[in-house]
């Protein structure tokens, strides 16, 4: 059986949050270890050591060589709990391996093709991942690192689905059993909005009806009143006015 990644750990004999606290402050992540027809065991793994591991795709998706003292076993990484928002690891779960029985693991899809498929090349498309990993179900021998899906041959709007990946002998698609969903499609990019212009800027009117702009209305306040105002309102102004006028004379 072929093993890619060597972990180092110990067996844990205390348990419970505050257990787990104290282990996290001595820059340990505590693990489980549990399948492949044992009884399950409590670990601690070096929080550093384990995060640049998970910097490697391929550390999620391969069989791992767990070594406990003069001990090791086969195993795949099942579950990463992380902190919401520092960069550390809180638990992790891992699962035993057996050679001679299946293991469920979901493992990434690598796209190749998109620079020369028809869709991007001569008909302007954008490609579209609707998911990046699937899940399998094989023999430990079996396991595939990746899928290819190759899209070199992808027009506009047209796409991949579960069904048309090419997997390789031994290994089932667990997802497709669910539903053929679509994996990666060409499509359209979307129509930009048009930026507005000057006059919509401004708040100039556009359509028949619209009302001024709160700075014309100011500006034409008192000549639209005053044109608003009917000829006998007008006269009644004037004849208020006149004795005015007359005692200014005097």
């Amino acid at each position: 059986m072929k093993t890619s990644f060597e972990l180092v750990a110990e067996f844990r004999e205390t348990q419970g949050k505050g257990a787990s606290r104290r282990l996290r402050h001595e820059g340990k992540v505590p693990a489980i270890l549990y399948g492949g027809h044992a009884d399950a065991r409590t670990l601690t793994l070096s929080h550093q050591k384990l995060l640049i591991m998970l910097d490697n795709e391929r550390f999620y998706s391969t069989i791992l060589n767990l070594k406990v003292g003069d001990q090791t076993q086969a195993a795949i990484l099942k579950d990463v709990q992380r902190h919401p928002f520092k960069n550390a690891i809180v638990h992790v779960d891992f699962q035993r391996v057996e050679e001679n029985e299946k293991i469920r693991i979901s493992i990434p899809l690598h796209f190749t093709g998109a620079a020369v498929s028809p869709g991007v090349k001569s008909q302007g498309g954008i490609v579209s991942h609707m998911r990046n990993e699937t899940e399998v179900s094989c023999l430990p021998k079996d396991l595939p690192e990746f899928i290819e899906v190759d899209i070199s041959g992808l027009s506009l709007n047209e796409s991949i689905h579960l069904s048309q990946l090419k997997v390789p002998p031994g290994v089932t698609l667990t997802d497709l059993v669910k539903d053929d969903a679509a994996v990666v499609a060409i499509h359209s990019p979307r129509a930009e909005e048009p930026e507005p212009t000057a006059v919509a800027a401004a708040g100039e009117p556009t359509a028949e009806g619209a009302a001024a702009p709160p700075a014309a209305a100011a500006a034409t306040g008192a000549a639209g009143a005053d044109a608003a105002k009917t000829p006998a309102a007008a006269k009644k102004e004037e004849a208020k006015k006149e004795p005015a006028k007359k005692d200014a004379k005097k």
